[in-house]
């Protein structure tokens, strides 16, 4: 949309220039001699008015949508930031007491394994 506003901003740009250059009221466009009365003139103004507004327009609302879809990239890169940081949290979290429970489980299993070694002896 920002694009195609751009393009209708410089056609109607490229109109006025033309009647702004031009010395009488007739204009050569494309080959084609146009010659105006004051009322063709007039429409001629508003029309070009009605682009450079509509251009206008479609550069704005096009702007604001990439604005809204990049803020949304933003907020669901940082959820999935934080997400990952809780999960990575969790996950220290289990390996610690993961870590915890070996430590206590470890020196009796010694114990129970040194006995039956013992025992076979």
């Amino acid at each position: 949309m920002v694009l195609l506003g751009l393009l209708l901003v410089l056609l109607a740009g490229g109109a006025v220039a033309l009647v702004a250059t031009e010395e009488s009221a007739r204009y050569v466009l494309f080959g084609y001699t146009l010659q105006l009365d004051h009322v063709q003139m007039f429409a001629a103004g508003a029309a070009t008015a009605g682009v450079l507004l509509l251009g206008l327009w479609l550069i704005g609302s096009g702007s604001r949508r990439s604005a809204r879809r990049r803020a949304q990239q933003r907020d669901a890169r940082a959820e999935t930031s934080s997400r990952v940081a809780r999960l990575q949290d969790e996950k220290r979290e289990l390996e610690r007491k993961l870590r915890r429970e070996q430590e206590h489980t470890a020196p009796t299993d010694r114990l129970v394994a040194g006995g039956v070694e013992d025992a076979r002896h």
